[in-house]
């Protein structure tokens, strides 16, 4: 699963998730699998979520909003040690598009000696995972009273797992994030790097971004010595690995 098709795919399985809610209760009479949680109950949820924490945390953050705040309150609370000798639970946050202007004071904030934070463009809701075990979805639609979906099913809570686990995959460190060129992070970058990929001569690649070929051939030549790369192809790879291009195929 490539990480461009991360949000489609989480909001595939949220909505059949979703659907067998009430007809697990009409068979069972216990706890739905899914259950909605109140925008106000966002950080009681994720505190006891996140209380019972003894291998990992994955977290993903869009925005500075109601979700982040509490997030970043609820990791705050975790212990650096579980016991002498005994670390605790590893956390991993991704920072995706606006959040990432934040990444920094989130890292400083957080003094936890097992943690790693990492920053990707792709788009992605806003999700607490812990142990596989259970997870806070942000819904991000909807009355405020549905702000939020807590997850229990292990199934399901393996599928955000792996879905998060592809994006982190693909992400930049936010060491390597804070090195990136500034010249790198624009659009007219990433345009000439889809028309490198996509295997367009030079003349067609300038005919299709309005500019001269003299223009187009020097932004390739600029963006090939940004990136530290020998030839276009070293150019294309370098450039998924920084997370300036999604990665195909």
């Amino acid at each position: 699963m490539h990480a461009e098709h991360v949000e489609e795919t989480l909001l595939r399985a949220r909505a059949l998730i979703e659907s067998t809610v009430s007809l697990h209760r009409r068979r069972t009479g216990g706890p739905a699998p899914v259950s909605r949680t109140d925008a106000e109950a966002v950080g009681q949820a994720m505190e006891q979520l996140v209380a019972g924490a003894r291998r990992s945390v994955s977290l993903a953050l869009v925005a500075d909003g109601k979700f982040a705040v509490e997030a970043r309150r609820t990791l705050a609370r975790l212990p650096e040690e579980e016991g002498p000798g005994r670390p605790g639970p590893v956390v991993r946050v991704l920072c995706v598009g606006p959040a990432a202007e934040g990444a920094v004071d989130l890292l400083a904030d957080l003094h936890l000696p097992q943690i790693e934070v990492r920053v990707a463009e792709t788009d992605l809701r806003e999700v607490l995972i812990v142990d596989g075990r259970g997870a806070l979805v942000r819904s991000g639609a909807g009355p405020v009273g549905r702000d939020a979906v807590t997850v229990n099913d292990p199934a399901v809570v393996r599928a955000l797992d792996l879905f998060f686990a592809g994006a982190w995959s693909r992400a930049r460190p936010l060491a390597r994030h804070l090195c990136l060129s500034p010249r790198l992070d624009s659009d007219q970058t990433r345009r000439v790097l889809e028309m490198l990929r996509e295997g367009h001569t030079d003349e067609v690649a300038a005919q299709e971004l309005h500019v001269s070929l003299r223009t187009y051939r020097r932004h390739v030549a600029e963006i090939m010595r940004e990136l530290g790369a020998n030839s276009r192809f070293q150019a294309g790879f370098r450039a998924v690995e920084l997370g300036l291009l999604p990665s195909q195929g």
